[in-house]
């Protein structure tokens, strides 16, 4: 992913002054931003408290001009590499029980990461959503004050991670897809970055603090749901977010099991071992990622294998600090 490298345009759009306008804005913006080493690609900006890659700041600026919510919007929002691609096959799943059957289902032939688009990435001004069905759903890793007015009045899904096992996640993960141009970025150094902050989306704890006290404040608009809780009662946590989405689940189909059905076509054994998520590549315009690298372990605690105890201690001294009177605990200190 080039940091360089246009949006996919039109000839259309190409001419269109609103989005010349738009180009020339992030070319004088990103010249103006504080510039650090990024994971994914060779820098990430920060801007407006956050680290973005390029491409994430370009694109914030199209979504606040073309992109036109509607109120039965669903956005899943998270920090990379916390349970997104889980949970949008369960958002994906719930919503769309009566279309299909556990035997024929989409994620059987096509993988979460079809289901439904990731904005900051897969978004621009010739994208069409006319043909989605409500409620539509979409997906972003940006923080709620990056987002446009109109999104912040839909519904958010918002799960959250270990910041420990994000760490680990994310270097293997930009490890496997970042340039074969630039250095390989060793444990020491991405855990040197991540403590700082500088980190695609970053820093995580401002990331999820967002989200976490707008939950408090709007219960009704933002779901707050920790991958930890998800694992260990997934058909607990999946029954909230079928009421949060407006479609609870029957007494019928309860009684015919079709929560665990459910659980069961999403568990991460059950998505890591078809072939759909074996091979391939997920195309996001600006970069494709093998569908594999999704599916690592899916662990609670994978970071013991990898963090000393010194580095335990100090992003878990970092955590406490952050969330000090939010209420908010995140992952384990043993």
């Amino acid at each position: 992913m080039s940091t360089s490298e246009p949006l996919p345009t039109t000839l259309e759009s190409n001419q269109d002054e609103l989005y010349k306008k738009i180009c020339e804005d992030y070319e004088d913006l990103i010249e103006t931003l504080p510039k650090g080493k990024g994971w994914w690609v060779e820098h990430l900006y920060k801007h407006n408290g956050f680290w973005l890659a390029p491409i994430m700041v370009k694109n914030r600026l199209l979504l606040h001009t073309y992109f036109k919510s509607q109120p039965s919007d669903l956005f899943l929002a998270s920090f990379m590499k916390s349970g997104t691609t889980w949970l949008k096959a369960l958002m994906f799943s719930t919503i769309n029980r009566h279309r299909y059957t556990i035997s024929d289902h989409h994620l059987l032939r096509l993988g979460p990461q079809s289901t439904f688009p990731l904005m900051e990435l897969e978004f621009d001004p010739t994208t069409d959503l006319t043909h989605l069905p409500a409620p539509r759903l979409f997906n972003t890793h940006l923080p709620l004050t990056l987002l446009p007015t109109s999104m912040t009045s839909c519904k958010f899904v918002y799960i959250c991670r270990d910041p420990k096992d994000v760490l680990i996640s994310k270097w293997y993960f930009t490890s496997k897809t970042r340039s074969k141009d630039l250095a390989p970025l060793s444990l020491d150094e991405v855990f040197e970055l991540f403590c700082q902050g500088i980190s695609e989306c970053g820093p995580i704890w401002d990331h999820v603090l967002q989200y976490w006290r707008a939950s408090l404040d709007s219960p009704d608009k933002v779901l707050f749901l920790k991958y930890e809780d998800l694992k260990k009662q997934p058909e607990v946590e999946l029954r909230k977010l079928a009421a949060f989405m407006g479609k609870p689940f029957t007494v019928e189909e309860e009684e015919k099991g079709v929560v665990e059905d459910i659980v069961k076509l999403c568990s991460f054994e059950s998505l890591s071992n078809l072939e759909v998520n074996k091979k391939g590549v997920n195309d996001f315009k600006v970069v494709e990622v093998e569908n594999h690298l999704f599916f690592r372990k899916g662990e609670i605690g994978d970071w013991k294998n990898y963090l000393s105890e010194e580095m335990k201690e100090r992003i878990d001294r970092i955590t406490d600090e952050k969330l000090k009177g939010s209420g908010l605990i995140l992952g384990s200190k043993v």
